[in-house]
């Protein structure tokens, strides 16, 4: 049976989908937006809202609402890469200063509750079996309410926003336009009694960690490392955890002092893909069209950011003088020239090389800079571009000629690839001569 009529329908109702139902739904459009799970939920998440992501929920009118909760800001970073210890501030962005680290069982509901307050229709607990075909064309989708007969629901666009196993993206064929396999796993729970300040980024031999407030008083630790360990990190997961920590300065000892309040959460299923996300009557957003390796912590920051794109695209092609399909291209367009930068910086991060010489030098020459450090942090909260940073011109500004000659001629000894090796090395590009190739 078909019970109604939409302009689109959006499959899955977290980040991505609730985002852009509720921005559908202020500009007038006719939504549906249907989920398996019933809110709140959890799921597994790098918890981290980078500051353009923070812009974006301060311009939708939702970041009260996050702040509210007690969803504590981190301002300051402490950046230790082993040899040096790197302190500075997140970036400002149209009003926002910070970082923040939601639970996803408090940010997702605040975008469903925000999503139905603008008119969407939502419906939980419901599963969708397949999209509805016309011809060459998705017109809808065929589902059932948990408990419930079958439905059909029709629709002029259907919105996978169904996570990195997209039903959505397998049922249409979405083509994978470039992909890197997992190379890391993840790693993290949840303590009381180990109070931040702020955020702490550690690098160290085939590890990555952050430590970030967040809510009911918690701090989230994650740990990353190389997907070739994760069997022997598995057989002993809170032991090889908390060997990590140890290694990172004092914050094994802080853990240590503190409770862990929930299990270890622990996945190596961590892909790099990127997939054209349209076509005829569907679309994609979020990690279904695009996700990448945690370690950058830019997930719904991706997201927020995609389901803006979308959601502009869709209101645009849904105009009468509009071409949908045509505004669907130009959405594509504009999310691969914001996402693929930081999706290449990605897929080095993840690939845990040894640090380099010149990296070394950078991070050294930065400390006691404070303007140099402010720019490392924005890099990595993706709100300066990393081949800004790193041009001769800004170094030579940042940390004068004789630290740059030293850099410039460690680089050239050592011939280094792409230094994208952890959260800070992103900086040089490769310079190898085409006789060494």
């Amino acid at each position: 049976m078909s019970t109604g009529k939409y302009d689109v329908i959006v499959v899955g109702c977290r980040v991505a989908g609730a985002a852009t139902a509720m921005l559908l739904a202020r500009h007038g459009v006719r939504v549906l937006a249907v989920d398996r799970a019933r809110f709140p939920s959890d799921t597994l998440s790098s918890h981290q809202l980078q500051v353009p992501g923070v812009a974006r929920l301060r311009r939708w009118g939702l970041l009260d609402r996050l702040v509210a909760a007690d969803t504590p800001p981190a301002r300051d970073v402490r950046f230790d890469p082993g040899h040096v210890v790197l302190t500075g501030r997140y970036p400002t962005l149209d009003g926002a200063d910070a970082l923040y680290s939601p639970r996803r069982t408090l940010l997702d509901t605040i975008l469903l509750d925000a999503a139905r307050a603008a008119g969407a229709e939502v419906r939980e607990g419901f599963d969708v079996d397949e999209p509805v075909w016309e011809r060459d064309r998705v017109v809808g989708i065929r589902g059932r309410q948990r408990g419930g007969g079958t439905v059909h629901e029709s629709a002029r666009l259907v919105v996978g926003a169904d996570g990195k196993h997209s039903m959505v993206a397998a049922a249409v064929g979405a083509a994978v336009d470039r992909s890197h396999p997992a190379s890391t796993f993840a790693c993290y729970t949840y303590w009381s009694g180990v109070p931040l300040s702020g955020g702490e980024l550690y690098q160290r031999p085939g590890r990555t960690v952050a430590a970030f407030p967040t809510n009911d008083g918690l701090t989230v630790v994650y740990v990353a490392g190389p997907a070739a360990n994760f069997a022997a990190f598995r057989s002993d997961v809170e032991g090889h955890y908390l060997r990590t920590l140890d290694d990172c300065g004092d914050l094994g000892a802080r853990i240590r002092a503190g409770t862990r309040v929930e299990r270890f959460r622990s996945t190596p299923d961590v892909p790099n893909v990127i997939r054209v996300p349209y076509g005829p009557g569907w679309a994609l957003v979020g990690d279904a069209g695009l996700v990448m390796d945690p370690i950058t912590g830019q997930g719904i920051g991706n997201a927020f950011r995609d389901a803006e794109f979308l959601a502009e695209a869709i209101t645009s092609g849904l105009d009468s003088s509009g071409s949908l399909d045509a505004s669907l291209a130009g959405y594509r367009t504009r999310r691969d020239a914001a996402a693929r930068p930081m999706y290449d910086l990605t897929v080095e991060l993840a690939a845990f090389r040894p640090v380099g010489t010149a990296e070394r030098l950078l991070f050294s020459a930065l400390q006691g800079r404070q303007a140099g450090i402010d720019q490392f942090l924005a890099v990595l909260a993706g709100t300066l571009p990393m081949d800004r940073f790193r041009s001769p011109g800004n170094l030579l500004r940042l940390l004068g000629g004789r630290h740059l000659a030293r850099i410039a001629a460690a680089e050239l000894r050592g011939r280094l690839v792409p230094p994208h090796r952890s959260a800070g090395h992103a900086v040089w590009r490769d310079r190898r001569s085409a006789a060494g190739r």
